[in-house]
């Protein structure tokens, strides 16, 4: 691979400005860049959940997502490309559906809580969906394809499956949402 940054600090964002990657510059408070940027901050959530002990099928998903997160980031910095390809929202359907199936039926709904690769699995939820968010303002501004937008809720789906399979991974089960509705009913 070549040298493609050189230099880091060019100081050419100073003026509020910054460069996509078909040569434009925007400013940093643009719907695009926000989107860029949920989704950089997402994919550093999903490194900071490898750096938990989980099953390897997990870990090797979750890098998978990382190098499609990047994608993504860069299908967003070049206005009209596309680098997230439809087959990469498949493995995510194919990984919800696989996991799922060996999880118990939800009878309440969960906290986001449990054991600490759990608990971050439900941060990167998090951040998924706010990611999801930008992109959709983006689409609704300027025209975008649809993997992104589903890549984003696929996997908020994903990670919130995943949450409850890191949290059975030691014995553990779901944190209960102890209902005052249902407690009084």
């Amino acid at each position: 691979m070549a040298n493609r940054l050189s230099q880091i600090a060019t100081r050419t964002g100073d003026n509020g400005t910054t460069g996509l990657g078909d040569n434009t510059r925007v400013s940093k408070d643009s719907l695009r860049v926000h989107a860029m940027g949920d989704v950089d901050e997402l994919n550093s959530q999903i490194g900071l959940l490898l750096c938990e002990d989980m099953p390897a099928g997990v870990r090797e998903l979750l890098v998978e997502v990382q190098h499609q997160l990047f994608n993504l980031g860069g299908e967003l910095s070049i206005p009209g490309f596309e680098l997230l390809k439809p087959e990469a929202v498949a493995l995510l359907d194919a990984a919800l559906e696989e996991h799922n199936a060996k999880l118990p039926r939800l009878a309440e709904f969960i906290l986001p809580a449990g054991s600490r690769a759990a608990s971050q699995a439900h941060v990167c939820r998090t951040v998924a969906r706010r990611a999801e968010r930008a992109v959709v303002a983006l689409g609704a501004a300027e025209p975008l394809k649809d993997a992104p937008r589903q890549y984003l809720n696929r996997l908020s789906d994903l990670l919130f499956v995943l949450s409850r399979v890191l949290n059975r991974m030691n014995g553990g089960d779901d944190v209960y949402w102890k209902s005052e509705r249902l407690k009084n009913s």
